[in-house]
C-alpha cells in the first residue's frame, strides 16, 4: 500500500508516517519511481507507536524498546521494561514539580486576591469624586 492509504488505514496523517520513518520507527520498501510502499504488517505498527506515544514517550525512547517488539525475547522485554520504568519515573518527577509550581501559583493568587481586597476596601471608604 502505499503512504496515503496507510495513514488513511492508521488514522494518522501522511506527515506523521514519513517522520515516523525519517526517525526510523517505521520503514518502506521503495518502487522504481521512488513511490513509499508498506505492508499491511504497519497498520499494526502505526497503532503501536501511537500507544507509546500516548504512553508520553518520545521517538528516541520508542526507538529503544522496538527491539521488544521486532525480536521479543526475555532480555529485549527486561530491556523495554526497565526503559518504559525509566520513562515513568522521569514523568513522576516532572508531575512533582508541576504540583510544587502550582501549589506557588495559588498563593501567589490568594496574594493577588487579598491585595485587590484591600484596594475594594480603602476605595470604599474613600471620597468619591464626580
Amino acid at each position: 500500500m502505499r503512504i496515503g492509504e496507510l495513514a488513511a488505514r492508521s488514522g494518522v496523517s501522511v506527515r506523521s508516517v514519513r517522520y515516523y520513518e525519517e526517525q526510523g520507527l517505521l520503514s518502506s520498501t521503495r518502487s522504481a519511481s521512488g513511490q513509499r510502499h508498506y505492508t499491511d504488517h504497519e497498520v499494526e505498527r502505526v497503532a503501536f507507536i501511537q500507544r507509546l506515544y500516548a504512553g508520553g514517550l518520545s521517538s528516541r525512547t520508542i526507538l529503544e524498546l522496538l527491539p521488544c517488539a521486532d525480536a521479543p525475547s526475555e532480555r529485549n522485554s527486561d530491556v523495554a521494561l526497565e526503559r518504559m520504568a525509566q520513562e515513568r519515573d522521569r514523568l513522576s518527577a516532572h508531575i512533582a514539580d508541576l504540583v510544587r509550581t502550582r501549589a506557588a501559583l495559588d498563593g501567589l493568587i490568594v496574594t493577588a486576591r487579598e491585595y485587590r481586597d484591600q484596594l475594594r476596601t480603602a476605595g470604599a471608604s474613600a471620597p468619591v469624586a464626580c
